[in-house]
């Protein structure tokens, strides 16, 4: 039965890590798409404006807040 739930576990592991988009991290905590603090869960993002010159000019426009529901 142990050996189950551990699979179980696993496979949950697993599958937490497979939505997280390889190569992109994220410091804003308070998206709905972060998870553990620095990983990216959203299907895809959306980083513009196209005439942005450097970094500080860019926005990822896929974030949405978390909930606060009370």
């Amino acid at each position: 039965m142990n050996s189950m739930r551990n699979s179980k576990n696993d496979t949950e592991s697993r599958n937490d890590i497979s939505r997280h988009i390889k190569g992109i991290s994220c410091d804003v905590n308070n998206c709905s798409y972060n998870e553990d603090g620095c990983y990216c869960t959203a299907e895809k993002i959306n980083v513009g404006p196209y005439s942005a010159q450097c970094s500080t000019e860019t926005v990822c426009s896929t974030f949405k807040p978390k909930s606060t529901k009370p």
